[in-house]
């Protein structure tokens, strides 16, 4: 696929506040040639980061609880989410968001920090491309006791799990967030090739 079969005819912005919010008019060329016009409302908050991280001496993990109101306006009550650290790249690059987040959110400074991929979470409507990254976290690390910044509105729980219990929190629906499941997910198909 090439992106010459799609012509932008107009971008439009619809609101500008935290994020960018757009409405686009394209024309795509099909394969055979017919020419269908589209209409895609795109929404924009710049590119993100997450940070799984693990201590491999006590087989554990340390994920962080927070509040989002876009759970709760979907209805679901369980919105205060099991998740890895995260956070908007705010014009760092990927690897100096998720130092600055993890120690922002846990107080540790992670070490041996490895790329896994970078990923579209919701590409149908958001603009933003999230890098994954797992790094490692012991008593050594601990640099304060974590829990957000109070000024950017974060109240954030620190839950350490067993590797194990973490895995079966997203087999049964405690973890919903998708960038935890894609690193749990890849956390655990690493375990099982060192089998």
């Amino acid at each position: 696929m090439s992106s010459s079969k799609i012509t932008v005819i107009e971008t439009k912005l619809l609101a500008q506040g935290w994020g960018r919010l757009t409405s686009t008019r394209i024309d795509y060329r099909r394969d055979d040639g017919t020419v269908t016009p589209m209409t895609r409302e795109v929404y924009d908050h710049g590119d993100a980061a997450s940070i799984l991280l693990v201590d491999p001496g006590r087989d554990t993990v340390l994920l962080v609880r927070q509040f989002r109101y876009p759970v709760l306006a979907n209805g679901d009550e369980n919105c205060f989410i099991l998740e890895a650290c995260a956070g908007l790249l705010e014009g760092d690059d990927p690897l100096a968001c998720v130092r600055r987040e993890a120690e922002e959110e846990t107080g540790h400074a992670p070490q041996n920090i490895r790329h896994i991929r970078d990923c579209y979470l919701s590409p149908g409507s958001l603009k933003e491309r999230v890098s994954l990254f797992i790094g490692e976290y012991d008593a050594t690390t601990r640099r304060h006791a974590g829990g957000g910044l109070a000024e950017e509105g974060e109240e954030i729980e620190l839950v350490e799990l067993a590797i194990p219990d973490a895995l079966a929190a997203l087999s049964d629906g405690r973890i919903i967030d998708g960038t935890t499941t894609i690193l749990l997910q890849h956390l655990a198909l690493e375990r099982l090739q060192r089998r």
